[in-house]
């Protein structure tokens, strides 16, 4: 699904955007995700419309904090249905950060709290007697192609958890960490992010236009 854009002398542009549908569900700064996807040629709408999500080219499921109440959030708002039905449609999915972490099954942060189950396995602490949380800009080591990592080669990109998905075939990129942490996932049409593109400078954008560009060649041929 595109959407037409009003130029920047108010008449309509010939060119379309994508419209990407960022899952508002209340937690964090889900603006800057917003924003950063609209810089990088998106029609991106900040949403808890169900009706607008299944429109959606592409959707989006950012999150800062902990995975308890990301999720209950989630819950509240019907959007864990609406991420369940966007992922298992084949439509491109992106996770960021707690986003990320939030498509498992569980996580350790917070026992007997149900995930989204759209990916298999544990979130669990970072290992070893690292500092926690990763707070830091880290480099990427690229492990399997990806169109979402087109362009970024070893880049440097910003953290932000203490939290880690498993180390699993799916997992398209690592930083070290007091060993190897997943990065980047790479599962079909779900991507998801453990360090925040949105704060990670040229790099993140690359990311992010990747994103938006798969969502605008998907929805040509749907």
């Amino acid at each position: 699904m595109t959407r037409r854009i009003v130029g920047a002398q108010g008449d309509t542009s010939a060119q379309s955007r994508p419209l990407i549908a960022v899952l508002d569900y209340g937690i964090g700064n889900l603006r800057s995700a917003q924003k950063s996807l609209e810089r990088m040629g998106a029609d991106a709408r900040l949403t808890a419309d169900a009706g607008l999500i299944a429109e959606a080219a592409g959707v989006v499921l950012p999150g800062v904090g902990a995975f308890g109440p990301c999720m209950a959030a989630l819950c509240r708002t019907g959007l864990d249905e609406q991420a369940r039905a966007a992922a298992a449609d084949g439509r491109p999915f992106l996770g960021i950060c707690i986003g990320l972490q939030l498509l498992y099954e569980e996580s350790e942060e917070a026992p007997g709290v149900a995930g989204l189950g759209i990916l298999p396995g544990v979130v669990r602490l970072l290992p070893g007697n690292v500092k926690r949380p990763q707070m830091q800009w880290n480099r990427l080591g690229v492990r399997v192609s990806s169109p979402l990592l087109e362009g970024l080669g070893d880049a440097w990109v910003y953290f932000v958890h203490s939290f880690a998905a498993p180390m699993a075939d799916n997992v398209a990129a690592v930083c070290e960490y007091g060993g190897p942490v997943a990065a980047a996932i790479a599962d079909n049409n779900v991507w998801a992010t453990q360090f925040h593109p949105e704060k990670s400078a040229r790099p993140g954008l690359r990311l992010l236009e990747n994103f938006v560009n798969h969502a605008q060649a998907a929805a040509a041929v749907a």
